[in-house]
């Protein structure tokens, strides 16, 4: 029997070199606007073509100043100074003349001369007055002919720099926006269209045929037959694969292992392909039926549900190898599987973490378990932090759903008491 680290490995070495050569095509180049975006690798280096901000700006509403014009400002003696031109987001830069108070609004380019901001909160009186635009300004009409005039007040100094954002202070021209391999999130979306980049060059995603057998499997149309049952295991597969960075299309095959033969030898566009059923000691195995003479490997593994597990490649005409999973038809077997083999190597082929986050919570109860076998348990998580382990079974995928958490019971322990501390991770 074979340990759940020795299968691993054996996964990872036949599908790394897929998930590399996928990783290498041609990049697909999405609009920075696609929400297609979120999630994607970056396929190149994307640099800065001019600094960012791209001109000096302020942080505040408020008025520019050059700061040793209030360097002697108090509390018992403000210093006054006459109000000058307007500047709002979107003009072009105006010219600060020392000795006034340039009003400025959030984001608009500090005036040449000003080295701070003054939040108009501070100012007396804390509040603008009617305001004059600089006739270079995108002014309206009723401010067009209107000249600077009145005076502010300042009780306290200010330092040079003061609720300033200065040219380039974010990231200078030619920097690293993001490296080859980041994986893009709206905060970083957000940076590049900042940037002016319009289209962003993301890796390919792997292509994975996901397909069920059994001649049980009816569609979801129309009633159910007498003696079927709906494919469960294609939707839950897919949904798992999407959810790492897959891209899947789903397949179903009837019990005969010619016709899966050539649907797998077919499948000249995948990367990936995934089997559900089939591989057990019952009369009609299809997958083992089927793949036994291409020198396919059937295991099994010290784990329980989801024991029973296959390995292939499956030589195609016009491509490589199709590396095939082969995993049990019981739901929950299927999920864990894919959960436990297949799952890490995607995740952290698309930049995220491999390991599901692991936490330790205490047994409400005694439970047993195969000592010989890494068993994973349905949990409820109680009010005290405790968790209930529902008893097992590979095929109810409704109590599935509903639980909380999945709890391992390590190899080599039979009996587990209340109140010990055990791993376990979310159900995503």
């Amino acid at each position: 029997m074979r340990s759940v680290e020795e299968h691993r490995a054996a996964v990872r070495a036949l599908i790394a070199p897929a998930l590399g050569r996928v990783a290498e095509r041609e990049p697909l180049l999405l609009p920075i606007d696609d929400p297609e975006l979120v999630g994607r690798l970056t396929a190149v280096d994307l640099l800065s073509s001019f600094p960012m901000p791209p001109f000096t700006n302020s942080q505040m509403d408020g008025y520019a100043v050059l700061a040793s014009d209030v360097l002697d400002a108090s509390q018992e003696q403000p210093v006054e100074l006459p109000i000058g031109w307007a500047t709002a987001a979107g003009d072009p830069p105006l010219r600060h003349r020392p000795g006034t108070a340039s009003p400025i609004m959030t984001g608009a380019a500090v005036p040449e001369g000003a080295d701070a901001v003054i939040p108009v909160e501070a100012a007396l009186p804390p509040r603008f007055p009617t305001l004059a635009r600089h006739p270079f300004s995108l002014v309206r009409a009723e401010e067009a002919n209107r000249e600077p005039e009145g005076t502010v007040a300042f009780s306290e100094p200010v330092q040079p720099g003061a609720f300033v954002r200065h040219c380039g202070e974010d990231s200078p021209a030619g920097s690293a926006l993001a490296l080859r391999g980041r994986r893009l999130t709206p905060a970083l979306i957000g940076a590049l269209a900042a940037a002016g980049i319009t289209e962003v060059p993301v890796q390919r995603r792997p292509r994975i045929l996901v397909c069920a057998t059994g001649d049980e499997l009816q569609e979801r149309s129309g009633a159910l037959s007498p003696g079927r049952i709906y494919d469960a295991n294609t939707p839950m597969l897919a949904a798992m694969l999407r959810s790492a960075g897959a891209e899947t299309v789903r397949a179903r095959s009837v019990d005969r292992p010619d016709e899966l033969r050539r649907l797998l030898e077919g499948a000249e566009s995948f990367d990936l392909a995934v089997t559900s059923g089939g591989i057990s000691a019952g009369a009609y195995e299809v997958v083992r039926e089927a793949l036994e003479p291409l020198d396919a490997e059937f295991v099994s593994v010290a784990m329980q549900p989801g024991g029973p597990q296959g390995l292939a490649n499956v030589e195609r005409a016009a491509s490589l190898p199709l590396p095939l999973l082969c995993f049990p038809g019981n739901p929950v077997s299927s999920m864990l599987s894919t959960e436990v083999f297949l799952l890490p190597e995607l995740r952290e082929a698309a930049g995220l973490p491999a390991e599901r986050e692991r936490q330790q919570l205490a047994l409400a109860h005694d439970v047993t378990s195969p000592e010989s076998k890494l068993q994973f348990r349905r949990g409820t998580v109680g009010a005290d932090g405790t968790v209930t382990v529902s008893a097992p079974g590979s095929h109810l995928l409704t109590g599935l759903a509903d639980a909380d958490v999945i709890v391992e019971i390590p190899v080599g322990v039979e009996h587990v008491a209340a109140g010990r501390l055990l791993d376990t991770w979310r159900i995503a």
